[in-house]
Order: structure tokens, then C-alpha cells, then sequence
């Protein structure tokens, strides 16, 4: 990249719904960004389900973090300047990671990017949407996701936060959040509902609702919508990043 000194960086975690998905097929989405922000990015190739339950990711994802930050040096990075990332269930393990850091105390991140996150397992058993949820993840989809990593059926009254971060009843002293959906995704809903929270917290949130956006509009798809979705996100990192 032609830099000198320590630069920011991005801790990615990759999508999949839980039970699917590697570090390698999310390379041509994300490692643009490493040249372009001049940041360095680090990707967490957690355990999926259901081989894997919960909290077996999560600490993967928090054991990933804790290596990062321990070679912060090393790697060239400035750890006042790391964030976590995630798309879908990525995004769901990036805020549940948030939650993990902020209850741990042993670390500190400075923003979280949360693209269409997968947040809630309730929403397996809200009644359905009129209109999202019927384009690439599907209620029957999120149903076999969020059971997958409980190893039972969501809805229930036992679900931990760091599994399903909308269940968190404390949302103060989070990192900045960006959050982003589609109108038609699935999990506007909680996305939504859980951007709200973080403002009644105190927590800086900047969030986006696509119109005619469906889960991932903004890899399947390259109409103006899409390319607006990524220019904005791209630039969100830019200013978290700084």
C-alpha cells in the first residue's frame, strides 16, 4: 500500500446464517477495502453449526479478537483504530462480539459495522412479515440458522445475549454502530428495532433502510441501489477508520 506506521484495522466476520460460509469467499468483497481505507484487515474463521454450538463461535470470534489485539504490534496495528465487521450472521456475531467485549473488559473496539446483522432468533417465531423475507434467507432459513446454533428452538426464554444480541437488556457503553438493511431483508424488523435501543442508549448509530433491498441486495444485485448501499458503507468505514 506505500504506508508507513501503524495503521487501523478491521476485524471481519463473515456471513453464512450460521451454518455455512468461509473466510475465503468473502475475499473479493472486503480485501478492496484494505488498500482503498489503507487499513489492515483480520478474518475469523469460527466453527459452524450445528456441529458447533453456541458459545463455541463466539469464542472463537472473541479468541480471534484477543490474538489480533495481542499482535497489534506485530501486525502493525493501531489498536485505539479497530472495529469489527460483519454481514448477516457475521453482523449478528460482530454485535454480540461488541456486547462480549464491553462485559469482558480486557479490550476495547472502537465502532462496529453491522451490514442487514442477523440479531434476534425471536424473529423465528414473530409473526411473519407481509412483505420481507422472501428473496435469498427465508424464515424457514432463519429457522434452521438460529436452531443450528442454539442447538434448540429459538423463541425461548433462555437465549443468551452473546448468541442473539437483541436480547440484550443493557445497551449503554457500546461502540458507535453503523447499521445497514434492505427493505425487504428478512431481518429489517430487528435491525431496525435494534438501532433504536442503541439510540435510546446513548450509544452514535447511523442507520440505513434500502428500498427494494432483500437480503444481501448488495452482492446479488448492481442496480443504483446496491451501488449506493456499498458507496455509503464504504464511506462509513472511511470515517470510522480515521
Amino acid at each position: 500500500m506505500g504506508v508507513t506506521g501503524v495503521l487501523p484495522c478491521i476485524y471481519h466476520i463473515h456471513g453464512g446464517g450460521y451454518v455455512m460460509g468461509k473466510v475465503s469467499d468473502y475475499d473479493p468483497l472486503v480485501r478492496p477495502l484494505i488498500a482503498d481505507l489503507q487499513c489492515v484487515m483480520v478474518s475469523v474463521e469460527y466453527r459452524l453449526a450445528p456441529e458447533t454450538n453456541f458459545p463455541g463461535p463466539i469464542e472463537d470470534c472473541y479468541a480471534g479478537l484477543a490474538w489480533t489485539i495481542a499482535h497489534a504490534e506485530d501486525l502493525g496495528i493501531d489498536p485505539t483504530r479497530l472495529g469489527v465487521m460483519g454481514q448477516s450472521a457475521g453482523g449478528g456475531y460482530a454485535a454480540a462480539l461488541a456486547l462480549m467485549v464491553r462485559d469482558r473488559g480486557e479490550y476495547a473496539l472502537a465502532f462496529q459495522h453491522l451490514i442487514y446483522p442477523m440479531l434476534d432468533d425471536r424473529t423465528c417465531t414473530a409473526a411473519p412479515h407481509p412483505y420481507a423475507g422472501e428473496f435469498i434467507w427465508t424464515a424457514q432459513s432463519n429457522r434452521f440458522g438460529w436452531t443450528s446454533l442454539l442447538g434448540h428452538a429459538p423463541g425461548g426464554d433462555d437465549v443468551s445475549p452473546y448468541a442473539a444480541p437483541a436480547r440484550a437488556t443493557d445497551l449503554g457503553n457500546l461502540p458507535r454502530a453503523y447499521i445497514a438493511t434492505g427493505a425487504l431483508d428478512l431481518f429489517v424488523d430487528e435491525d431496525i428495532d435494534y438501532a433504536t435501543r442503541l439510540i435510546r442508549a446513548g450509544v452514535p448509530v447511523e442507520l440505513h433502510v434500502y428500498p427494494g433491498g432483500y437480503h444481501a441486495f448488495d452482492v446479488f444485485a448492481d442496480g443504483p441501489v446496491s451501488q449506493q448501499a456499498r458507496r455509503d458503507s464504504h464511506e462509513a468505514l472511511r470515517r470510522s477508520l480515521a
